[in-house]
């Protein structure tokens, strides 16, 4: 006999998931409906309306993919690159990378531009490493979840709009934490998750198109190679036609609704300021521990800490301690700052004072019995910044 399964209530202050909202998880376990039923078409509807508003544009391609933020990064790389084209993607990071390996694995030419892992990528350097090329796409990393960057999107958009290229970001980690403006940013298209910053289980992953991708894939000269992850199929079917394509997920769209609703009824811009709050005083905690951030303050995400682990400090026994003591979920570093890195999310629903000042004081506990002295009181310190507010 399988005895029935209870997880144990954690608090999500890792790299993803983040917190879900406790009437977002109802809302997942709300009576399921079949993926061709009327009134599951009626709540696709309005998921794409709150979509565009949270992607920030008017872009009627702008819905859901069945799979998580992999996904969606596959679907549009998939679409929008055919053999042979040169796509352009700097690298700082390990998901930048991911782009990079799925373009070439669609048949592109990649003008991989390597930067530093934990700062901003250079457009001069890869506008150098270009040379003559012409690329048929720039694939940049919006916020970099192995590091905690952020990458400015005008300057990326200004260097495709020079080559006629198409612009395309990877989102997961800053949709529904800081602005994306997709329309104003001039995006081509955009990838992100549901379980970050819109605070809804891991499974789904919005996508949005501009008019022109989607002409560009109209126009292809050889069929999108994945079946699944067609752009006209998948239109097809969330479009008026309704077209099966697959066997969607009703509960994941009942939760993505609910987020959504959410992140709507506290306002974009009030989100935005609480995110930016809670991790400045997280940054000031942290700080005053004295623990050092990786990246510099200018091109710092608010809601992804990068948190150097200091020297002789053991990061598997420090995350082991706070999930088994404290249930708190921190995430360790990829790549190469595995071992070296902490990476504390603040994101959507778990961007709270609440959770900024438990961890402060449980990662001090934790740090304290393996004979590392604190520089000063994080928690103090953690609250000046709110009570200055």
């Amino acid at each position: 006999m399988i005895p029935h399964f209870q997880p144990p209530a954690r608090t999500l202050l890792g790299p993803g998931p983040s917190d879900v909202a406790p009437s977002v998880s109802r809302a997942l376990a709300a009576p399921t409906l079949g993926h061709l039923d009327p009134r599951l078409f009626a709540c696709m509807d309005e998921l794409r309306g709150a979509l565009r508003d949270v992607f920030g544009t008017q872009n009627p391609a702008t819905f859901l993919i069945s799979g998580t933020g992999t996904a969606g990064m596959e679907a549009v790389l998939a679409n929008l690159i055919e053999p042979g084209e040169v796509v352009l993607v700097p690298v700082h990071g390990y998901f930048g990378a991911r782009v990079a390996e799925i373009a070439g694995r669609c048949g592109a030419e990649v003008v991989r531009v390597d930067g530093e892992w934990g700062r901003a990528s250079d457009v001069a350097k890869a506008r150098a490493a270009l040379g003559a090329k012409k690329p048929a796409l720039v694939a940049v990393v919006h916020a970099e979840t192995s590091t905690g960057v952020r990458q400015e999107l005008a300057p990326w958009r200004d260097l495709a709009r020079e080559h006629g290229a198409l612009f395309v970001a990877d989102t997961v980690t800053s949709l529904g934490c800081i602005p994306v403006d997709a329309d104003a940013n001039g995006l081509d298209g955009a990838w992100s998750c549901t379980q970050k910053g819109l605070s809804c289980a891991s499974g789904m992953s919005p996508v949005t198109f501009s008019p022109r991708a989607v002409e560009r894939v109209r126009s292809r000269q050889r069929k999108v190679q994945s079946f699944y992850l067609d752009l006209g199929l998948l239109l097809d079917y969330w479009d008026g036609a309704h077209a099966y394509h697959h066997t969607i997920s009703s509960n994941l769209l009942y939760g993505v609704h609910e987020a959504l609703r959410l992140v709507h009824e506290e306002g974009l811009a009030k989100r935005f300021e609480r995110t930016a709050l809670v991790s400045k005083a997280a940054c000031a905690g942290f700080e005053a521990l004295g623990l050092k951030l990786l990246v510099p303050q200018g091109e710092r995400l608010p809601e992804l800490l990068a948190v150097s682990i200091p020297e002789g400090i053991d990061d598997a026994r420090i995350r082991t301690r706070l999930l088994r003591d404290f249930d708190i979920e921190i995430g360790g570093g990829l790549g190469v700052f595995k071992g070296k890195l902490w990476r504390v999310g603040l994101m959507g629903h778990g961007a709270t004072r609440r959770n900024v000042l438990t961890l402060l004081a449980a990662l001090r506990a934790c740090l304290e019995t393996e004979g590392y002295k604190a520089s000063g009181d994080g928690v103090a310190a953690a609250e000046a910044v709110f009570g200055a507010r």
